[in-house]
């Protein structure tokens, strides 16, 4: 058994450049796809949130940006058979990733206001990247890698090969035209090897080494199969 740490953002809004507040939260199908599928491989997954406070559904994943009715119904039932975890999470600052076969951050805008400035999170993905040990982030979960940074400034993920959601994608949103910084550019400054799929909001997912990244919520799927079969090798 794979013992699985949900590092999962406690934001309920994203602050844009033009000072208004986004209702957000974590991205239902992020969550509860590779969370069922680990869960039906028998992994055991502990939620760790900042301040272990309970996390915020974005309830727009779960409508017609979350895919087709059935789906999301699903999804929303899910998320529901788990609804006891989420309500107690653990607190993220007390948490030894060390502890864990896997560390998986599920996104939504989420990260992009929280898990990007938190040092906690900071000093978790830096440790987990020194030791090698199966680390993955998924659409707007890469945002975390921003808080990890090495004693001379420089980002501790610099030269490894990523994805996350694209600049193209993140477009798609009417409200992201006002965001204060896109994911795809803050990657690229802190000195990933950015890739991305050929066509937009299609699964793509990057390994480099233990290190995996899932590209858009099409990707939660296809991430969490590619992670337990590396585990089965």
């Amino acid at each position: 058994m794979v013992d699985v740490l949900f590092v999962v953002t406690a934001a309920t809004g994203w602050t844009l450049k033009d000072g208004s507040v986004h209702p957000t939260g974590y991205w239902a199908e992020e969550l509860a796809e590779p969370h069922r599928l680990f869960t039906e491989a028998g992994w055991s997954i502990t939620v760790a949130t900042p301040g272990g406070v309970p996390p915020t559904l974005d309830e727009l994943s779960l409508g017609v940006a979350g895919g087709l009715p059935k789906k999301r119904a699903e999804i929303r039932r899910y998320l529901e058979s788990i609804s006891d975890d989420l309500d107690h999470p653990r607190t993220l600052a007390e948490v030894d990733e060390a502890d864990f076969g896997l560390v998986f951050y599920p996104g939504g805008h989420g990260p992009m206001e929280d898990l990007a400035v938190d040092e906690d999170s900071g000093r978790l993905l830096q440790r987990r990247l020194d030791s090698g040990r199966p680390l993955a982030l998924l659409c707007h979960a890469p945002a975390a890698i921003l808080a990890a940074a090495n004693p001379d400034g420089t980002n501790v993920f610099a030269g490894r090969t990523m994805t996350g959601l694209s600049n193209a994608e993140e477009r798609l949103n009417p409200f992201a035209w006002k965001a204060k910084w896109l994911l795809q550019d803050a990657m690229i400054e802190a000195g990933v090897d950015y890739d991305k799929g050929m066509i937009p909001l299609c699964p793509h997912v990057v390994v480099d080494g233990a290190l995996y990244s899932g590209q858009n919520p099409q990707s939660a799927e296809a991430l969490a199969e590619r992670i337990i079969a590396d585990f089965r090798d």
